[in-house]
């Protein structure tokens, strides 16, 4: 490898790097237009080798900033020492870059990697598209880090109910590649088309898809705060229960109490007799509704799942279905033994089936997910147009004092705007908070402190396009620019050879 190709190398670590900070805790988000236009520049006039290395160090930088919490799950609660979990963790960002090699590779044999203003402006947006639908796919997908989700405060996030937060992705990419051809060719129109989409954007921000139904609720969020080391410890289980109990008791006022993802760390037959009837029957008589976390197991077969059950006016059940690898299970149980972070307490969960009836709180159906599972937008759509209401149930005190809690919440901040609908968002230690159907955060909690949180949360219905038409649009939009690239490359290849 030439000694003029490191300064590239370098320019696309760095700029992989660049990209979380687009994402929260920073805000960031036009680093993002920035981040993509470096990489795409950095795939220009390079060797098939050079692009997928290209590839690689930019997947290197974007990762192991971007993800750089999976470290802390592996080495502060996985019990795994530094060398190990800094190994593990390296091994999953090398493999998560791997994508964008194989991207990267793939370009290069399209164009030759001479790169001309057509692939630049039509071929990279469609192939940042389909790299991000593809990390979101394959071996159950992991949808983190879509450039699309970090525009939530920018002018774009108002194509998101119409497109979704992958059709954002597209158009940050997009941004990018007008902004790199400007750039390159010194010419005015690709910023005046950027300008265009993004005033686009700016237009589609105050449009309201949705309308108000029925009156607004009084919610309380309970946030015990038990420390993931001891969460499942035997000689916390009473204390844990004592406490969301007794904050419990001090908002009966509240029409509905959501309690974190796993908040009771026993199977529901084993607390039922002595704690669960009468809470449910304390909520009965105070007129309030209680949705809360626990392991729910079939004892015929003794399979057990990850569930949120409702209390008060009745008593019904929510299965996760979509588990997390390594954290609700061990995708190859021989690992199991080999070291302490693959045998993690309650890791042996099944997914449960997928229901098109939805749990209902108050009277209002109520899309509801377990923690990872709100990261997939398509997996929250099937519980629209009924859901009134979205409820995500998590336990981030796996990642500790990282970027994976902020990350997340803007993430579902993005499933509130997508659906134009509320979100109440329920977590272990933080941060818990209101959303509403813009995807604005009205309330939210500190991290690392037991927290009551309460408001009002409106329910509303309607379709937001999203929900119309899914994301069909998306597609066509994707396979209209595909088309067109096809078309002049070919007539532009006629024109070579004549």
């Amino acid at each position: 490898m030439s000694k003029l190709s490191w300064p590239s190398n370098i320019v696309a670590l760095l700029a992989g790097a660049l990209l979380p900070f687009s994402f929260s805790p920073f805000h960031y988000y036009p680093v993002a237009v920035i981040s993509l236009a470096l990489l795409f520049w950095s795939w220009n006039h390079t060797s098939a080798k050079q692009a997928a290395l290209r590839g690689f160090l930019f997947g290197i930088g974007m990762f192991g900033v971007g993800i750089s919490w999976v470290y802390v799950a592996i080495h502060d609660f996985g019990q795994a020492n530094v060398a190990l979990a800094g190994l593990l963790t390296a091994l999953f960002v090398s493999f998560l870059a791997s994508y964008l090699a194989l991207f990267g590779w793939i370009i290069h044999r399209l164009t030759k990697g001479k790169l001309t203003t057509l692939d630049t402006a039509l071929l990279l947006p469609v192939s940042w598209l389909v790299f991000e639908w593809f990390k979101g796919w394959f071996l159950t997908g992991l949808p983190w880090l879509e450039v699309g989700a970090g525009q939530i405060d920018g002018p774009l996030s108002g194509y998101t109910p119409v497109i979704s937060v992958l059709g954002v992705s597209l158009l940050t990419a997009i941004t990018a590649s007008l902004a790199l051809i400007s750039w390159q060719n010194r010419q005015w129109w690709p910023i005046i088309v950027a300008g265009l989409i993004w005033t686009g954007g700016g237009f589609l921000k105050t449009e309201e898809w949705t309308q108000p139904v029925d009156e607004a609720l009084q919610v309380t969020i309970i946030q015990g705060n038990i420390p993931q080391e001891i969460k499942w410890d035997p000689d916390q289980f009473f204390k844990t229960l004592a406490l969301y109990q007794a904050r419990t008791e001090e908002n009966w006022e509240s029409d509905l109490i959501v309690w974190p993802e796993n908040a009771v760390t026993v199977f529901h037959h084993q607390a039922k007799e002595f704690f669960l009837d009468p809470l449910a029957q304390l909520a009965k008589e105070n007129q309030t509704e209680l949705l809360l976390g626990l392991p729910v197991m079939e004892q015929e077969t003794e399979h057990y799942y990850n569930s949120m059950m409702t209390l008060g006016k009745e008593e019904a059940f929510y299965y996760k279905s979509h588990l997390v690898p390594f954290g609700d299970y061990i995708p190859l149980e021989w690992l199991r033994g080999l070291i302490s972070f693959f045998d993690l307490p309650m890791s042996s969960f099944r997914p449960g089936p997928i229901s098109s009836e939805l749990l209902k709180l108050v009277g209002q159906p109520i899309g509801l997910s377990i923690c990872y599972e709100d990261t997939f937008s398509t997996e929250i759509l099937r519980s629209l147009p009924e859901a009134t209401i979205l409820i995500n149930a998590t336990n981030n005190a796996w990642y500790g004092n990282s970027f994976a809690p902020h990350q997340h919440l803007q993430i579902s901040q993005n499933r509130a705007l997508e659906m134009g609908r509320p979100l109440i968002r329920s977590t272990t230690n933080g941060i818990s908070a209101f959303v509403d159907f813009k995807g604005h955060i009205v309330k939210q909690t500190p991290q690392f402190q037991e927290a009551i949180l309460t408001g009002k949360v409106q329910p509303r219905r309607g379709e937001t396009p999203y929900i119309m038409w899914g994301q069909l649009p998306l597609l066509l939009l994707s396979l209209f620019m595909l088309l067109v690239w096809a078309y002049y490359r070919r007539i532009s290849r006629g024109n070579q050879a004549n």
